[in-house]
C-alpha cells in the first residue's frame, strides 16, 4: 500500500472534477477514476481495447479491472482475458465515510459520520459473482479499504412530492486504510475469523466475524469451493464445517 500516491490520485482527480462538471459528476465516479490512477499513473496504459472488451489497464505486469459493485458483469471478460495472462480485479471497500448534504450551488450546507462501515467480509460476498475465477492462477485480487466523502444533492424535482429533498451523488475517496491482496487460493484463509470453534456452523461464522448470517453462508460457500473449509456434518438446520489444515 502506498498511501501517498493514493492521496496524489484523490487530489488528481478532485482537480479534474471540479474544472470540468463540479464537485464529483465526472461521467466515470471519482472511486474508480481514483483506484485507476493509483494502479495505474500513466493514462497511455488505461481503457485499453483487447478483443471486443476494453480493459481498464493493461501493461507488462498483465491487466486490471477494477469494480465497485456487481462483480458478476466481468464474467465475460474474465472468460476471454485469463486466458492470455494475469488479471487483478480490484474491488473497492468504504470502510468509514461521511455524507455531505449540498446545496444547488454545490455547496456543503451540513454532514455527519456514516454509521455503515465495510468490511472484507462485504468484499467476500460480491466475490460470489467470480467465484469462479478464483482458484485460477492468472487471477489476483485486492481489496482496498478506503475512506470517502458520500454526496447527497438537493433534487432539480425537489417540488415533486419526493420522499427526500436529497439524492444520491458520487462517493469521492479521501484515503487509504490498508489493501487485502488475494494472490492465491490460500490466501482467503484471511477470512477465518480468529478463535471460531473446530466445527461451527454460519451463524458461528457470521458472530465471530461480527456479520450478517446471510453474508456468513455465501462467505462460506467460496470458501468451500476454494477448499479453506469442508463441510463435517450438520447440526439441527445447520452445515457444520471445519478448517482444512
Amino acid at each position: 500500500m502506498d498511501r501517498e500516491r493514493f492521496l496524489s490520485a484523490c487530489e488528481s482527480i478532485r482537480q479534474s472534477t471540479h474544472e470540468r462538471n463540479g464537485i464529483g459528476t465526472l461521467s466515470e465516479k471519482s472511486i474508480h477514476a481514483v483506484l485507476k490512477k493509483y494502479y495505474e499513473p500513466d493514462d497511455i496504459n488505461t481503457e485499453v481495447k483487447i478483443g471486443r472488451f476494453y480493459a481498464d489497464i493493461a501493461g507488462e505486469n498483465g491487466i486490471i479491472e477494477i469494480q465497485t459493485h456487481q462483480l458478476f458483469k466481468l464474467q465475460k471478460k474474465l472468460d476471454i482475458f485469463l486466458e492470455f495472462c494475469p488479471v487483478t480485479v480490484v474491488h473497492p471497500v468504504i470502510c468509514e465515510s461521511r455524507i455531505i448534504w449540498l446545496d444547488e450551488n454545490e455547496n456543503p450546507i451540513r454532514s455527519r459520520k456514516s454509521p455503515v462501515k465495510g468490511t472484507v467480509y462485504d468484499a467476500l460476498y460480491e466475490l460470489y459473482g467470480i467465484k469462479y475465477a478464483l482458484d485460477n492462477p492468472n487471477m489476483r485480487v485486492i481489496i482496498p479499504l478506503i475512506k470517502a466523502q458520500d454526496l447527497r444533492r438537493l433534487r432539480p424535482d425537489k417540488g415533486k412530492r419526493k420522499k427526500s429533498l436529497y439524492q444520491k451523488g458520487d462517493k469521492i475517496p479521501t484515503d487509504i486504510e490498508e489493501e487485502l491482496i488475494l494472490s492465491c487460493a490460500d490466501d482467503y484463509r484471511a477470512f477465518i475469523p480468529e478463535g471460531i470453534a473446530e466445527k461451527f456452523c454460519s451463524a458461528d461464522f457470521a458472530e465471530a466475524a461480527n456479520i450478517h448470517i446471510t453474508c456468513a453462508q455465501t462467505c462460506l460457500n467460496i470458501l468451500t469451493y476454494l477448499k479453506i473449509v469442508r463441510k463435517v456434518g450438520k447440526k439441527s438446520n445447520y452445515i457444520l464445517y471445519s478448517i482444512n489444515k
